[in-house]
C-alpha cells in the first residue's frame, strides 16, 4: 500500500510499508541531471553527487562512510540524464541513522576546495575508465549523434575540460538552482513506523525552504537522423541503431515494452535467437527502449566481428521488416505478457527496488501505479496497440547509427540502413 505525504515545507514523501521484512530502503531524489546542463558546466550534476560524500559540517568523508558501514548498511548514489538519487538500505532499527546521514549530506555539505581538487582526479579517472569500455563508447557516441549539442546528448560524467573547471561557487550555485523543494522526493520502502519517520523528516527538512524562483523551461529534444563512427583499435565492432521511441508518459510505453520483449529484449527474442543462437554471428545482440520526459529512443545494439558488419546489419533489417510485415503472433503476444509481468514482479522483490520504483514514479509522473494497475496495463495490451507501435518506431530511413571499432571508412556507416 502506497502513501504520499507532503512535509510542512512542501517536500513530497512516498511510502510503501512492507511489514514482513527487516530492512528499510530510503532514497532522496532530485529532479536534475545532465539534461539541465550546458556545454560550459557539463558533468556538474554528477560531480555534485560525488562531493556530497566528501564531508559535511558534522562529518568527514570517512565518518559518512563509517556511519552506514558500522551498522551493516549500504550507502550510494547515482546520476542519470534526468535525475540524481542518494540512497541507503539499512536494518529497520537503524532508519534514523540513514535519515540523519543522507539529510546531512544534502543540506550540510561543505564543498571543501581541497576535496574538490582531489575529486576532480577521481572523476577524470572515471571518465578514463568509461572511455576504455567500447560498449559505453558506442552508447555515448549514439547519444551525441542523435541529440548533437542538445543537453540530452551531453555525457553524464561530463568532459575533461568542464570537470577541470569546476569550483566551489559553481557547485553551490547549481545546487541552489536545482536542489529545491519542488524538485525533491523522498521515497521509503520496508518495515518502519510511519509517524516516527515523518517526525524525523519534518525535523530534518524544517529549515529547507529553497524554492525555484523561475521554472527553467527545457525545449523538447529533437531526434537528429545521422551517422557516427569512432575508430578504436579493438577486436570487436560495436554497432548501435536507434529509432525515435516514446516518452515516459506515452500510452504506447507498455506496448513498446511488450514489442521489445519479442523483438530483442530477452534470450528468447527474435534477434538473439536468429543472430546469436542460429547464425553464431554475435556474442551480444539486444534491443531496449529508453523513455525520457519529453522523448524516447528505441535502440538495437550488437557486438560483432568487423568482417560480419554487413551480414549482421542485413539480418537486423530482415527482422525489422518481418516485424513490420507480420507483427506478432497471438502466441507471442500471450507469452510476452507473461514474461513482462514476471520480470516486473520479480524486479520488486527487494525493498531497494520498490524504493527506486515509487521514487522515480512520483518524481516524473507525480503518480504511483499499484502493482495491480501495472499488471492490468500489461494485460490490456491489444494486437492493435502493438501494430501502432511497430508502425511508429520502425522507419528505416529515420534511424541514427553509431559504430565503434575498426571502422575504415565513413561510408561503411552511411550505407548501413539503406535498402
Amino acid at each position: 500500500m502506497y502513501q504520499k505525504i507532503r512535509l510542512s515545507n512542501g517536500a513530497r514523501v512516498v511510502l510503501e510499508k512492507i511489514p514482513h521484512v527487516k530492512s528499510v530502503s530510503l532514497g532522496f531524489w532530485v529532479k536534475t541531471g545532465s539534461i539541465n546542463e550546458n556545454l560550459d558546466n557539463n558533468g556538474i550534476t554528477h560531480f555534485i553527487e560525488h562531493m556530497l560524500f566528501k564531508g559535511t559540517k558534522n562529518r568527514t568523508a570517512k565518518e559518512i562512510a563509517e556511519s552506514i558501514d558500522d551498522i551493516g548498511g549500504q550507502l550510494n548514489a547515482f546520476t542519470s540524464k534526468e535525475c540524481t538519487c542518494y540512497y541507503a538500505k539499512v536494518l529497520d532499527a537503524h532508519i534514523g541513522i540513514a535519515i540523519d546521514v543522507l539529510t546531512d549530506m544534502i543540506f550540510n555539505s561543505t564543498f571543501n576546495p581541497v576535496e574538490i581538487e582531489k575529486e576532480k582526479s577521481v572523476v577524470l579517472e572515471e571518465i578514463s575508465m568509461y572511455e576504455d569500455s567500447p560498449e559505453d563508447n558506442a552508447h555515448d557516441l549514439l547519444s551525441r549523434t542523435i541529440f548533437k549539442e542538445q543537453s540530452l546528448g551531453l555525457p553524464v560524467l561530463g568532459r575533461r575540460d568542464t570537470v577541470s573547471s569546476f569550483d566551489r561557487e559553481m557547485l553551490i550555485e547549481y545546487m541552489k538552482d536545482y536542489y529545491t523543494v519542488e524538485n525533491m522526493v523522498v521515497s521509503i520502502a520496508g518495515n518502519f513506523n510511519e509517524e516516527e519517520i515523518i517526525k524525523m523528516l519534518e525535523e530534518k527538512f524544517k529549515n529547507f525552504n529553497n524554492r525555484r524562483k523561475q521554472q527553467k523551461f527545457l525545449d523538447k529534444p529533437k531526434f537528429m537522423i545521422d551517422t557516427g563512427f569512432k575508430y578504436k583499435d579493438i577486436e570487436q565492432l560495436h554497432l548501435c541503431i536507434s529509432f525515435q521511441g516514446v516518452p515516459l508518459k506515452s500510452d504506447n510505453y507498455y506496448p513498446l515494452l511488450l514489442m521489445n520483449t519479442v523483438f530483442g529484449g530477452s534470450m528468447s527474442s527474435r534477434l538473439f535467437q536468429n543472430i546469436r543462437e542460429d547464425k553464431g554471428l554475435a556474442y551480444s545482440i539486444f534491443s531496449y527502449p529508453s523513455a525520457y520526459q519529453q522523448i524516447g529512443l528505441f535502440t538495437i545494439c550488437a557486438g560483432i566481428n568487423p568482417s560480419q558488419l554487413e551480414e549482421v546489419n542485413l539480418l537486423i533489417k530482415e527482422e525489422i521488416n518481418k516485424m513490420k510485415k507480420d507483427g506478432l503472433t497471438e502466441a507471442e503476444l500471450i507469452k510476452a505478457k507473461e514474461q513482462l509481468k514476471g520480470n516486473y514482479i520479480l524486479g520488486l522483490e527487494s525493498t531497494s527496488s520498490r524504493m527506486l520504483a515509487i521514487g522515480k514514479s512520483e518524481l516524473f509522473l507525480e503518480k504511483i501505479y499499484s502493482q495491480k494497475e501495472v499488471l492490468e496495463k500489461i494485460d490490456n495490451i491489444k494486437m492493435e496497440d502493438i501494430r501502432n507501435v511497430i508502425d511508429k518506431i520502425f522507419v528505416l530511413d529515420q534511424a541514427t547509427v553509431a559504430v565503434v571499432g575498426k571502422v575504415d571508412q565513413e561510408t561503411q556507416v552511411n550505407e548501413l540502413l539503406k535498402a
